[in-house]
């Protein structure tokens, strides 16, 4: 009888967790709201910018928030707001909407091997900012780029060549460095990354009169940031 009463026991303790699981389940809600007009004309640079920091530590943690994809897709299907624009590399290994926690039409997002700027990803900034009303401009490198290794090997293919071309100006900048001069220095390469994107920050400035002069005005930022592969965590560079 004693047995009996035990498993009756333990059976009434797993439908009591499986009911408390299923409880708890029904209660997370999911993301579903967008960027609105309003929100983003509400949203400052210095706003995003803790937005996006907050967003990241969410990522950094696993603990991203669960979105209504769906619902987002059709409240976005007749127009979009987006707060700021990103310039990211190609790397697949960065999830760039995921990695500040954000939903479809938060952001633009822009990708080149590099996160280097030309004509076509100035203009797509100026779009994005002078038109489409967004507060922030972000240049996100990452660590173990693998465009910054072949700037560094000297690498030439194709196409390829002219791009990496313009990586070099960020080795030249940081010549003074101790160590091992090589793509094989993990350290030298994200040193040279890092540098990278603060010269396309001002290379941003210095090529786009209407994104220098909406950033002296305060309407936007012009910020940059470093991705680390190993850990999701950036590292921002204001």
């Amino acid at each position: 009888m004693k047995k009996l009463n035990l498993l009756l026991f333990a059976s009434l303790l797993l439908v009591i967790s499986c009911s408390e699981k299923k409880e708890v389940k029904q209660e997370v809600i999911a993301r579903n709201d967008v960027m609105t007009k309003e929100l983003q004309q509400a949203k400052t640079p210095a706003q995003l910018i803790s937005l996006f920091k907050e967003g990241n530590a969410k990522f950094v943690k696993g603990d991203l928030t669960f979105t209504d994809y769906p619902k987002q897709i059709m409240q976005t299907s007749q127009g979009q707001y987006p707060a700021a624009v990103i310039l990211s590399c190609l790397d697949s290994r960065i999830p760039v909407e995921k990695v500040f926690d954000l939903g479809v039409g938060d952001v633009f997002v822009g990708r080149v091997a590099g996160n280097i700027v030309n004509a076509d990803m100035l203009g797509s900034m100026e779009f994005a900012c002078k038109l489409s009303g967004s507060k922030l401009v972000l240049i996100l490198g990452h660590t173990e780029c693998g465009a910054v290794k072949g700037a560094i090997d000297n690498a030439k293919l194709g196409n390829l060549t002219e791009l990496l071309a313009k990586i070099r100006p960020a080795i030249d900048s940081v010549s003074s460095f101790q160590g091992d001069k090589t793509s094989k220095n993990k350290e030298f390469v994200d040193k040279v990354a890092q540098e990278n994107v603060k010269l396309t920050m001002n290379e941003v400035r210095l090529k786009s009169p209407v994104l220098k002069e909406m950033e002296d005005k305060g309407e936007i930022d012009i910020i940059g940031g470093l991705y680390d592969i190993t850990t999701g965590k950036v590292t921002f560079m204001e």
